[in-house]
């Protein structure tokens, strides 16, 4: 996790829940590609249980990651790539994708903290810990 580096260098995963409040949090190199670093956020996760459904953009649409994803016990939605030739599932699981606003409302909840935006720290996990920080104060509005 060292090689994320400060600004463009860096990218921001997470899970949220039905209400788009943080479950899992990570941080990792901007250069590798989404469908990677989903185990990796995962494992991140501030809850033991893991979630029972994950909502993706078409980035996801991975049947690798389907398949992983199936023997965790988690069903993965994500509308289909326009190569994709045989469908994986049908339009009935798509009509959850409309709830993925849930998860970009959290990211504008973490743009309201300043040192997030503006990124002054060097070390990946000194940025990690400002993040989780910023969660924590997210989920304290909301329980308090």
């Amino acid at each position: 996790m060292d090689s994320a580096k400060r600004g463009k260098g860096s990218k921001l995963m997470a899970v949220a829940d039905r209400a788009g409040f943080p479950v899992a949090i990570d941080v990792a190199c901007a250069a590798p590609h989404e469908v990677t670093l989903v185990e990796s956020t995962l494992e991140a996760r501030f809850l033991s249980e893991q979630p029972q459904r994950l909502i993706g953009d078409k980035a996801y649409d991975s049947d690798e990651l389907a398949g992983d994803l199936a023997a965790r016990g988690i069903e993965l939605i994500a509308p289909h790539r326009a190569r994709r030739r045989v469908p994986r599932q049908d339009g009935r699981a798509l009509r959850r994708y409309r709830r993925r606003w849930k998860v970009e409302r959290l990211f504008a909840w973490l743009q309201n903290f300043r040192r997030l935006v503006v990124r002054y720290e060097h070390d990946v996990l000194n940025f990690l810990g400002f993040v989780q920080l910023g969660c924590i104060v997210i989920l304290l509005r909301r329980y308090l």
